[in-house]
């Protein structure tokens, strides 16, 4: 998105956070826990916060203070015509709010997860004087803005719900990333899998809200039919990647195998010999028209069939599409069915691969859903502007 923006005349800059696994492309030192330069035209600043899915409650509470606090001074400073904030989390949107009002600087909010909801929903956060604080800057935050981004129907419908202007906001999920997934990149698959396995890949966080019990325990029940050709790839990192790997040690599940994080060109190549990829998620209502997963848009960018476990908007695109599986959530029979089958009628999945792909250049391509959002900037900083 950025990168469009500087191709349509605009200068970018960036701040964020560090975050384990990851890069920003920055490379020297630190001084007074930041660092800054240019990356692909964008003036990346990044902030020494060393942020990772594994970190507990405290910790991202901590970070995600620190990241907002530090990010205010920066956006009161920085000259600017147009402030952009993203979540999560949603103490994120304060630096948009300070530059709004104390600064009369346009204000365009993103929102990619409906909070406080979710984490209520999710049993993550009780406290019912922290649940209110959120309600209050969730607000505060919408209202301040002069238009949003919403990345699902549910999340732009949870946005009106707070009183917002439907004409102030705009769906635009994340995107498919065609010219990642469509280079020319080396197949492969990791020791343990063979050529003619059915390899179902998930590739994302390791954490509460992912439900990945649901992919050990279906493996468990292909374990008992004796279908050792199946194999389940997790790929990633996050706060419960210990214990589904003492989980699966546990009950001897030798068809789930497990891989350290990727960078995208490497995830391309393991997608090019990939049959199905896995979008799980806990079954949490608020998760079934409230999220924008971007593994979906990786799978479906690859050519990759969806295999999806619980209700809602994801669920209805890959039926209307015939472009995967949808199952039940907390089944472990229909999940393993559906695998099952897959594994059983690879004609069938040849044709919803690609049928998946063509829905990613007909939807979801990002280089469209850019330019949409670099509209939707513009006219929002055009409006502000003053005669």
């Amino acid at each position: 998105m950025a990168r469009k923006l500087i191709m349509r005349g605009h200068s970018v800059i960036m701040v964020c956070g560090s975050a384990v696994g990851g890069t920003t492309g920055l490379t020297g030192d630190f001084t007074k826990d930041t660092r800054r330069g240019m990356v692909d035209g964008i003036d990346v600043v990044e902030l020494d916060l060393r942020y990772s899915n594994s970190d507990g409650f405290a910790r991202r509470v901590r970070l995600f203070l620190g990241f907002a606090l530090r990010s205010i001074k920066i956006a009161l400073t920085e000259p600017c015509d147009i402030v952009f904030a993203t979540t999560t989390p949603l103490t994120a949107g304060m630096p948009g709010i300070f530059a709004r009002w104390f600064r009369s600087k346009p204000f365009v909010f993103e929102v990619r997860d409906l909070w406080p909801e979710l984490p209520k929903a999710m049993g993550v956060i009780t406290n019912p004087v922290m649940l209110w604080a959120m309600g209050v800057l969730e607000w505060v935050s919408y209202r301040s803005a002069d238009r949003l981004i919403g990345l699902s129907p549910g999340i732009v419908e949870g946005i009106h719900k707070r009183g917002v202007a439907k004409d102030k906001i705009v769906m635009i999920p994340n995107g498919c990333d065609l010219d990642i997934f469509g280079a020319d990149e080396m197949p492969w698959r990791p020791a343990g899998i063979k050529e003619e396995d059915l390899m179902a890949v998930y590739a994302g966080t390791h954490g509460i809200a992912n439900g990945l019990h649901a992919v050990l325990d279906a493996a468990l029940e292909l374990k008992k039919r004796g279908r050792n050709d199946i194999k389940l790839l997790l790929i990633g990192s996050g706060k419960l990647r210990p214990q589904l790997i003492a989980k699966a040690d546990q009950y001897g599940l030798d068809n789930v195998v497990f891989n350290e994080p990727v960078n995208k060109s490497r995830l391309s190549g393991l997608m090019k010999s990939t049959d199905l990829g896995l979008q799980i998620l806990a079954n949490v209502p608020a998760f079934y028209y409230g999220t924008s997963p971007n593994k979906f848009f990786d799978y479906i960018a690859a050519g990759v069939p969806v295999l999806n476990n619980y209700p809602g908007w994801l669920e209805e695109i890959i039926k209307t599409e015939n472009c995967g599986f949808a199952v039940a959530p907390d089944d472990p029979i229909e999940f393993a069915n559906a695998l099952q089958y897959a594994a059983d009628h690879r004609d069938e999945i040849k044709a919803m691969a690609g049928n998946a792909q063509r829905l990613a250049r007909r939807e979801f391509d990002r280089e469209q859903l850019s330019n949409k959002f670099v509209d939707w900037l513009e006219q929002t900083a055009k409006k502000k502007a003053p005669e």
